[in-house]
């Protein structure tokens, strides 16, 4: 079999297809075998059907060759596609221009292939990231923190302020507390919303905006009333305030000798330096999780060509199945996902066609990276991956490899590979700074560089 490409209008490439007349009598050979097992002729067993008679009862050896090739010109183009090395994305159009009725076979197959976008610019991509450096108001805030844990709540002779915990009286009721008519919202009961004795921290938000409001600059035996309303129940409520207690949350000093006791540290200068290394370590993660997701959206950001709908329609049906997995393995309907997250389902539909069409040209330009860098992959690094794979499958390598080359699935794993190269040559490359624009160290972004200052 001999195959040649040339490309149409429209991202389209033509197949050009000749098939030797020994492969079109291998293809007739089996489909006489097969309907020589399935039609039933009396005085015939199954598979012992003379090849005249079986074409006598199909309409003669020209319905017989149709049907042949009918069966085989698909594997027949699937081999030109994979020696043409042809990445299509649509089911082709097939035309046979020769051999019908005998000798060599020739046809043409016209398919829309996968475009190569332009990425002009790669090379001098900036991304900017958040800083690694842990500024010393974060540290400290987490040490108080910590000393809330271990802190005495002291009564005041002064106004309540945010943070401050006061004990209060609270009662509040509708302001129409009159008899409901059928269909609307029941009145409220006296005691619906009704506490004593109620302790409660200023700025907290814990009950209505308008609390915390009215609560700063009160002091003891302040009584306060004000409306609120109340969209749970969509009535609009008079709150009653009489405060009886204010105390505000002293810290104990930050100490060795505390330190000691609040904590597996012996000083104060252990105990900066972990929550300091720690908050680097959680800010380095970040900010390689950022790296990657920013670097990946300017290369995205140079693909200014409008992508194949049928590429976008594929890649949203892929996100609507996993939600649709991943809601029924947690047992929830889309419905319940839906009221869930507060969304209609048209508004989930947007997100994830955008989300489509964001991942379709992420996979275009990397593809497009891999052929302006020349991006390989050497079969070690195909057998480290098949490897990995029979792992996870349990399976032997050379197995996983015998099942993914039978399949025709060995051209996708390969690019699967050079695009992974190609995202890792792009995070090496695009130049880093914070937020700022200030130069950024790839050395900061190592997750053990925290640990490696400590030593």
């Amino acid at each position: 079999m001999r195959a040649t490409a040339a490309p149409e209008e429209g991202n389209r490439v033509r197949l050009s297809v000749e098939v030797d007349e020994a492969e079109i009598d291998k293809a007739l050979d089996e489909v006489m075998r097969r309907l020589s097992r399935e039609v039933r002729v009396p005085g015939f067993r199954p598979g012992k059907v003379p090849r005249r008679v079986i074409e006598a009862r199909m309409g003669g050896a020209e319905a017989v060759r149709s049907e042949a090739l009918r069966e085989a010109l698909p594997d027949f183009y699937t081999l030109a596609v994979t020696d043409t090395e042809l990445d299509p994305i649509a089911p082709p159009t097939i035309d046979i221009t020769g051999g019908e009725e005998s000798g060599p076979v020739t046809f043409d197959a016209v398919v829309e292939v996968r475009p190569l976008v332009g990425i002009a610019g790669y090379q001098g991509l900036q991304v900017t990231l958040p800083g690694v450096e842990v500024p010393e108001d974060e540290v400290q805030s987490q040490i108080d923190r910590l000393r809330a844990t271990s802190g005495e709540l002291v009564e005041v002779d002064r106004p309540a302020r945010a943070g401050d915990q006061v004990t209060i009286d609270i009662h509040g009721s509708s302001v129409d507390d009159g008899a409901s008519d059928e269909g609307t919202v029941p009145a409220l009961s006296d005691d619906a919303l009704r506490a004593e004795d109620f302790l409660y921290e200023v700025g907290s938000g814990g009950v209505v905006p308008e609390l915390d409001e009215e609560l700063v600059g009160v002091t003891v035996g302040d009584e306060v009333t004000f409306e609120s309303t109340l969209e749970a129940i969509d009535r609009t409520v008079t709150f009653r305030v009489q405060v009886k207690e204010v105390k505000e949350l002293v810290l104990p000093e930050v100490t060795d000798e505390w330190v000691a006791e609040a904590s597996e540290f012996e000083t104060v200068e252990e105990l900066t330096d972990d929550i300091a290394t720690r908050l680097r370590q959680l800010r380095v993660v970040q900010a390689q999780m950022a790296l990657q997701e920013r670097a990946l959206d300017a290369l995205v950001e140079l693909v200014t060509e409008d992508v194949p709908e049928v590429l976008v329609a594929e890649e949203l049906s892929e996100r609507i199945h996993d939600l649709n997995h991943r809601l029924e393995h947690q047992k929830i309907s889309l419905a319940q996902f839906l009221a869930l997250s507060g969304r209609e389902e048209q508004d989930l539909l947007d997100e994830l066609q955008a989300s489509a069409l964001r991942g379709v040209k992420a996979d275009l330009a990397l593809r497009a990276l891999v052929e302006a860098e020349q991006i390989e992959v050497t079969e070690e690094e195909l057998d480290a991956e098949f490897a990995a794979m029979s792992e996870r499958l349990d399976m032997d390598a050379e197995q996983v490899r015998e099942q993914l080359d039978r399949a025709g699935r060995l051209p996708a794993v390969r690019s699967d590979q050079r695009k992974a190269k190609a995202l890792r040559w792009l995070l090496d490359n695009v130049e880093l700074v914070d937020e700022e624009g200030n130069p950024i160290s790839r050395d900061d972004l190592r997750s053990d560089q925290g640990e490696e200052d400590s030593e």
